[in-house]
C-alpha cells in the first residue's frame, strides 16, 4: 500500500517537472521571437503613417521597428529629432515621447493639458501614454501623472 502511494507521488512530481520545463521552454521561445525587427515606413499601418505625416511633416525617420509578436505586433518610430512614437498593431497611438521639445499639445487631451497648465504652469508634457483604462503623462519637471478615463488624477509620482 505504501509502495503504491509512493509511486503515485513520484509520478505527480515528475509530471510537475515536465509541465514546468515545457512552460519555461514556451516562455523562452516567445521571448526569443519577440525581438524588434527593422521595417520601412511603408510597412507601418496606414493610421500610423498618417499620424507621423500629419504631426511631424518633413521630419526624417531615424528608424522603425516592429515587435515581432505573433499575436499583436507593436511598432516604434524614432525620428531624427529624438521623438519616439509607439503604435499598436492597428496603427493607433500607444505612446509618444519627446523630452526636448515636448509632446505637441494637439496630441494630449484638452482635460489633461488644462490640468497640467493649472497645476504646473512651468512644466510641459514630455511623454504621453494611452492605456486601456488610463492615461499617463510625464512632465518636464519629472512628475508622472496618471488619469482615469474620466480625466481625473488617480496617481502622482515624482
Amino acid at each position: 500500500l505504501m509502495d503504491k502511494k509512493w509511486v503515485k507521488l513520484k509520478k505527480q512530481k515528475i509530471m510537475k517537472q515536465i509541465i514546468t520545463a515545457v512552460a519555461i521552454f514556451v516562455l523562452s521561445l516567445s521571448c526569443a521571437m519577440a525581438d524588434d525587427k527593422p521595417v520601412s515606413f511603408d510597412l507601418l499601418p496606414a493610421q500610423a503613417q498618417t499620424f507621423v505625416n500629419a504631426n511631424y511633416p518633413g521630419e526624417k525617420v531615424l528608424y522603425i521597428t516592429v515587435d515581432d509578436d505573433l499575436i499583436r505586433p507593436d511598432y516604434k518610430v524614432v525620428l531624427v529629432n529624438g521623438v519616439e512614437i509607439q503604435f499598436n498593431n492597428d496603427g493607433s497611438l500607444e505612446k509618444i515621447e519627446s523630452k526636448k521639445a515636448g509632446v505637441p499639445e494637439s496630441l494630449v487631451p484638452a482635460q489633461i493639458l488644462s490640468y497640467v497648465r493649472n497645476h504646473y504652469p512651468d512644466a510641459f508634457v514630455t511623454e504621453y501614454e494611452i492605456g486601456t483604462r488610463h492615461y499617463e503623462v510625464k512632465l518636464s519637471n519629472r512628475l508622472e501623472l496618471t488619469f482615469n478615463k474620466h480625466f481625473q488624477v488617480i496617481e502622482l509620482d515624482d
